[in-house]
């Protein structure tokens, strides 16, 4: 029974500081540290290449291409290079099309053979890349006018390695995309005091940038957004998050696109897990320690969590009237789940709680695709984001 208790608490714990403790100290924290925002250069302009990976991106490629022709940074400067990864639409047909109408910009293709996913795209396609700084983005995102210039102007030091702007969901109509609205915007709150402070944990596929030099290849089944600034982390340089460098896209608009992209997230989640254990050395890492503790290693066990705590509360039930509270506090909380999935009703609580039940149910698909050899570096895209 003792271990069944330490079980309970243990992760009672590990789900209460990724959802509330980690959040409200990082707020605590920033007013007593960040007092100062992080410097930018504006005179600095490298020449940069912004890469674009595709596939089957017929629908919004074009919109994409000619929002990077306008944005407002010098064309002598920018290059674009459009990484296709095996695409099968007439993505390579727009694009070539779209390069011989307009010779006065840089902007190239290049054709991934095998499809392996967008971490693979960006490998193959960053060995053409000649500029100081490379900027990355998705096919549907659309950058602000002057969101590369944001970017680089954050590159004040050799020590900064890595940018990344802010993602705003263009589509908070209905009740999923606003749930995803919800915890995004709260999410960027702390990637941006962490920032101040020292780096952040992750980053976001729609905007983000690196120096050249310091590229560094991934396994395809690894993304950007977690493997980067853990990455750098390592090595002793900082990832920064600057919010004046602004990619729009839509959010997905139903459950199904929603949770697929839940799912796709966790496709790598056994390996980050216990690849970040190495992160909590708080004498060497300093600050990304707590960061990555709070933000990313308690919400990675969030799945474990609840299926240990459900299993030790149902079993302690005699022992204790709180277990007996706990375990009927939890059947409460998935009923509601359950409700808000069957019925779509409007309730902001049984909304909450749903897309957070959906979340950790997300992680368990995620490891159990990853236990049966089905998690796959590539991924069919939500079309509810075109």
């Amino acid at each position: 029974m003792i271990i069944l208790k330490i079980i309970f608490w243990i992760s009672l714990y590990v789900i209460f500081w990724a959802m509330i403790g980690y959040p409200i100290s990082l707020k605590l924290i920033g007013k007593i540290f960040c007092n100062k925002e992080n410097r930018k250069d504006y005179k600095y302009q490298p020449t940069v290449t912004l890469l674009i990976v595709a596939h089957n991106e017929e629908k919004v490629i074009l919109d994409k291409l000619n929002n990077a022709i306008s944005l407002n940074y010098s064309s002598d400067k920018l290059e674009i290079l459009v990484s296709s990864d095996n695409s099968t639409d007439n993505t390579n047909d727009i694009v070539k099309k779209f390069i011989k109408e307009n010779q006065q910009y840089k902007i190239k293709l290049y054709e991934v053979k095998e499809r392996k996913g967008k971490t693979n795209a960006q490998n193959e396609a960053q060995k053409l890349v000649k500029s100081e700084i490379l900027v990355m983005t998705d096919a549907n995102s659309i950058f602000e006018k002057n969101a590369i210039k944001e970017l680089v102007s954050s590159f004040t030091s050799e020590e900064i390695v890595y940018v990344c702007g802010k993602l705003d969901y263009i589509n908070k109509e209905n009740e999923t995309s606003q749930s995803e609205s919800t915890y995004w915007n709260i999410d960027l709150e702390m990637r941006e005091t962490e920032s101040k402070i020292q780096t952040i944990t992750a980053g976001n596929g729609a905007i983000y940038a690196c120096r050249t030099k310091d590229y560094h290849e991934f396994e395809p089944i690894e993304c950007h957004d977690s493997a980067m600034p853990f990455y750098y982390a390592m090595i002793g340089k900082r990832a920064i998050f600057n919010k004046e460098a602004i990619a729009y896209e839509k959010a997905g608009e139903n459950d199904q696109d929603e949770f697929k992209r839940k799912v796709r997230m966790n496709r790598d989640i056994l390996q980050i897990m216990f690849r970040g254990l190495r992160a909590l050395n708080i004498f060497k890492y300093k600050w990304f320690s707590y960061f990555y503790f709070g933000h990313r290693t308690c919400r990675q066990f969030l799945w474990t969590a609840h299926i240990m705590i459900f299993i030790a509360s149902f079993i302690l039930i005699q022992d204790n009237i709180l277990y007996l509270l706990a375990f009927l506090g939890q059947i409460i909380i998935y009923a509601m789940a359950i409700i808000g999935s069957i019925t779509k009703k409007k309730n902001k609580i049984v909304k909450m709680t749903f897309y957070y039940c959906m979340t950790v149910f997300a992680q368990v698909v995620g490891v159990k695709n990853i236990l049966t050899g089905q998690a796959k570096p590539f991924w069919e895209k939500a079309e509810s984001t075109r």
